[in-house]
């Protein structure tokens, strides 16, 4: 007889004082804030529309995409299985249900279709909501948007481009332009030598003909940053016998043949994992000039201050959604026998997180209008250019370490992968590198000043539209003022100034249109002295009941 060791069964333990999924939700309709500055810049034409965006986005199957989308990679495919040379980039099938549902939507183009008023601001709040669910993908689409007022500066190149760019169509066959349904663009700009210091860029260009704008040129030269390789076409920088200068390259050249665009390797980034970002290299490259010869850098800005608009949406969207994950998790989440959001210490917090995030949206939303404004207006596009790039700088300081404080705010439970938390916090200190980091966006505001007609005028007129309604936003305003008007040691105080400028700027827009409880315990904690160096040391007399049932009703 023979013995056999018995079968134990277990049966798990209870599993209790857990949080739900926070999935299937309507992130627009959640975010109060961002609904209020919709409709305070004119564009409740858009709230349906937005309705059912931030619904898609906020399902289960939107954010398993996001994803899916991160932990399978793009990858570089430079031969096909015959040798043949194609230099193409594969995608998991979620990135292209995330670019088709960002296109589809009208996200890229509506900045440029719709007739009504407000289409950057509508353009800026569903990049805002598209980023909070997946970033990565919004890259490619920005570059799309921003490409148009760069192609408009050479109209017969615009006229063969700019129709495919508008088309609410995804496209993702690597195939000739001319043949799709839909375009999207990429930039190159940098070169291993020269960085943000475009102006050493090594990479020449060598008219096929009598050259000059809108005429053909041979490109030889390497790029070592070129964001979304897949794209249709791109706009890069090459030096002439008339200087640096801007040409559009296509993946296809105009006889149907593939334009030599070898891409050498993918980068192996921090964050943005399921957007490719390549080396690329020109050899006899079939390009077009893009207006003036020399002025290329001039020409390339237009796009570059478009993507500026969604650096500054792009790390509100990852504070609000940082926001958003920690408070429904206080929200579900019991110790020491209350739930966390009953803790005051937490509740303190939270309000605090909070009320960052709501000056990031209200921020990034009138710059937004600004862009609506300064096609016809040009007192308008001289206060856009400068408080986009205070804008730029300053958010994308303020989102990495607010993405930290919420995922503390979850333990354990917010470092682990299963988690939205560790890609926002991945993600959150891209824009601040891209198109232009931190000493580059601060040497900017000082051009703008010294470049723009009142700029520095116009900049303090808005700040006092909010006048008298707060003693420490006054005291700061003036302060601002003095160190504005102060030239000596300009660039050695540029952090500081475009710091100052953007909080002050942020203060007068929340004592403008937000409740007391938000805007007084924002001006009193960030221009004050009534706020510590971290997050959750607002006053006790602070209302944080009141700035918590605005920012997340579960």
């Amino acid at each position: 007889m023979s013995s056999r060791t018995p079968i134990v069964r277990l049966s798990t333990h209870a599993v209790e004082n857990q949080v739900p999924p926070l999935e299937d939700f309507d992130l627009f309709a959640t975010d109060t804030p961002l609904r209020e500055a919709v409709e305070r810049e004119g564009c409740g034409w858009a709230t349906d529309r937005l309705h059912a965006f931030g619904s898609e986005l906020g399902s289960a199957r939107t954010i398993q995409l996001g994803f899916d989308a991160n932990r399978n990679p793009p990858e570089l495919r430079t031969f096909d299985r015959f040798g043949r040379r194609i230099d193409e980039v594969a995608y998991h099938p979620a990135y292209h249900e995330l670019m088709r549902l960002g296109i589809e939507s009208g996200m890229p183009q509506i900045a440029w279709t719709e007739k009504r008023e407000g289409g950057h601001v509508v353009h800026v709040a569903m990049t805002y909501l598209f980023s909070q669910i997946e970033a990565g993908v919004v890259c490619p689409m920005t570059m799309t948007y921003a490409v148009v007022p760069a192609l408009r500066e050479q109209a017969d190149v615009c006229a063969a481009w700019e129709k495919g760019v508008l088309r609410t169509s995804y496209d993702p066959r690597c195939i000739p332009a001319s043949e799709k349904t839909g375009l999207t663009f990429g930039m190159a700009m940098t070169e291993k030598q020269g960085g943000s210091d475009v102006r050493a860029n090594s990479t020449r260009a060598t008219p096929l003909g009598r050259g000059g704008p809108g005429e053909e040129y041979e490109l030889r030269g390497h790029k070592w940053f070129c964001s979304a390789p897949m794209s249709d076409a791109f706009l890069t920088l090459a030096q002439t016998e008339r200087g640096l200068s801007c040409f559009l390259v296509p993946r296809w050249k105009p006889d149907g043949t593939r334009n030599p665009f070898f891409l050498q390797r993918l980068k192996d980034k921090l964050g943005n994992r399921s957007n490719a970002s390549s080396e690329v290299e020109y050899d006899g490259t079939w390009s077009r000039m893009i207006g003036d010869e020399g002025r290329g850098v001039r020409t390339i800005l237009e796009m570059v201050h478009h993507t500026r608009n969604d650096t500054v949406a792009a790390p509100a969207a990852f504070m609000r959604q940082a926001l958003v994950q920690a408070m429904h998790h206080a929200h579900h989440r019991s110790a020491f026998g209350k739930r966390l959001i009953e803790q005051p210490l937490m509740r303190n917090v939270l309000a605090d997180l909070a009320i960052e995030s709501e000056a990031a949206i209200v921020l990034s939303l009138r710059i937004a209008r600004g862009f609506d404004e300064s096609s016809r207006n040009d007192e308008a596009r001289a206060f856009t250019r400068i408080a986009t790039a205070a804008a730029k700088y300053w958010l994308n300081k303020r989102a990495p370490g607010h993405v930290v404080e919420a995922l503390e705010c979850l333990g354990g439970a917010g470092y682990v992968e299963e988690s939205p938390l560790p890609r926002l916090y991945r993600e959150a200190p891209l824009n601040g590198i891209w198109e232009g980091s931190g000493n580059v966006i601060c040497l900017d505001v000082l051009r703008a000043m010294a470049r723009e007609p009142g700029a520095i005028e116009l900049f303090l007129a808005e700040l006092s539209l909010a006048g008298g309604a707060n003693r420490g936003f006054d005291e700061a305003r003036r302060a601002l003022e003095r160190e504005l008007r102060e030239p000596a040691d300009l660039e050695a105080r540029a952090r500081r100034l475009t710091e100052r400028m953007a909080i002050c700027l942020q203060a007068s827009l929340l004592l403008r249109h937000a409740p007391s409880a938000v805007a007084d315990a924002f001006c009193d904690s960030r221009l004050g002295e009534a706020g510590g160096r971290q997050y959750g040391t607002l006053s006790p007399s602070v209302d944080t009941r009141a700035i918590l049932e605005r920012a997340w009703a579960e």
